[in-house]
């Protein structure tokens, strides 16, 4: 992600603050020019478009703007990513709103990467089937919640940001990684398997390649799940897949590389903001050269980032191990997987170049 300055003492701001911690500058997200903005009575004029707080700061704690009087907004005042919660706790349920903060938090940071990585982020309000988002609370109400994803609606569990909840079923289910904004790059990736490789003109583009990648989405997914969950992920999977997770189903095998994808590339954009690099004559092991980051891997081959992801990834992890914390990427990638996060990379990439087109 980017690092954010203040746009009156350059200081750096956190994506989600709506003040200048140095000059106390009131602030606000402006997501079309992926910038803080200066606000004045909560308002801020663009272009000569008025941008005006999202109707969530206070409920939510969102820093976003929204176009003012933008009448194709259903839910008139909201940003873009609070737009696209279709269902949440109600009002009353001071539980379950608490929880969805931080929940919201990472939906933002979700649709942030999504509209930097140039894909297309078609909301529910503006036409059937476009992505939607329904947070629900199962803690509270006691209804059982599904996390997934269906006819672009992807469902989540508030209570996933309690960190007691979501690591007890990150050790029972003998995840390596379990976080409120990997269920969301998760599910996405369904969204966008579905948009942009089974349907439309991507499906006579990728289908037939993604098949040979991921296998054949049309296989029975109730049957994937009970073989899964009663004889578990088959022999030597590591060496064909980027989790057990992945091994049940096409579809989950490309929800899981997508995310994958969406991580690396996030953890690299955000390492380089923050201008580091890896000097090889500085450090006490052999590596083949400097690793410095690059600015767009937009026109490279996936080797590439994953080439300079490997050497990151071993300082960020053992920076983790210091600090007496599990490994911060947790997962090796044989060239199998490789080959399947290629994949993914040309589709984003393509679709990216298609719109600016």
């Amino acid at each position: 992600m980017r690092a954010f300055a203040c746009p009156v003492c350059s200081e750096f701001t956190a994506f989600d603050t709506d003040r200048c911690a140095n000059c106390q500058t009131t602030l606000g997200f402006h997501l079309p020019t992926k910038s803080m903005v200066s606000l004045v009575d909560g308002t801020a004029v663009l272009d000569g478009q008025r941008w005006v707080r999202c109707t969530q700061y206070v409920t939510l704690g969102c820093n976003w703007l929204a176009a003012e009087e933008h009448d194709e907004f259903k839910k008139r005042g909201r940003c873009l990513a609070d737009s696209l919660i279709r269902r949440e706790p109600a009002a009353d349920d001071t539980l379950a709103r608490e929880k969805l903060v931080p929940t919201a938090a990472a939906l933002r940071r979700l649709v942030y990467q999504l509209d930097d990585i140039g894909l297309p982020i078609d909301p529910f309000w503006r036409r059937d089937g476009g992505l939607a988002f329904d947070l629900l609370s199962s803690y509270t109400t006691g209804e059982k919640v599904i996390i997934g994803h269906a006819g672009g609606v992807i469902t989540i569990d508030v209570v996933e940001s309690l960190d007691a909840y979501r690591e007890a079923l990150r050790v029972r289910l003998g995840e390596p990684y379990r976080t409120m904004l990997g269920h969301f790059r998760h599910e996405v990736g369904h969204y966008y398997q579905n948009i942009l490789v089974e349907t439309g003109s991507g499906a006579a583009k990728y289908l037939d390649d993604c098949r040979s990648l991921f296998g054949d989405e049309q296989a029975s997914y109730s049957d994937s799940i009970a073989r899964h969950y009663k004889s578990g992920a088959p022999a030597n999977w590591d060496e064909s897949f980027i989790s057990e997770y992945a091994t049940m189903h096409p579809w989950e095998d490309f929800a899981e590389c997508f995310a994958h994808y969406l991580h690396i590339a996030d953890t690299i954009d955000t390492s380089r903001e923050a201008g580091m690099v890896l000097l090889a004559e500085r450090v006490r092991f052999a590596a083949p050269r400097d690793i410095v980051p690059l600015e767009t891997y937009d026109d490279q081959p996936i080797e590439r980032m994953l080439f300079d992801w490997r050497w990151m990834s071993m300082f960020f992890n053992r920076v983790n191990t210091a600090m007496g914390k599990n490994p911060l990427y947790p997962f090796e990638i044989p060239l199998a997987v490789a080959e399947k996060l290629g994949f993914v990379h040309r589709v984003i990439r393509e679709t990216a170049r298609a719109a600016e087109d």
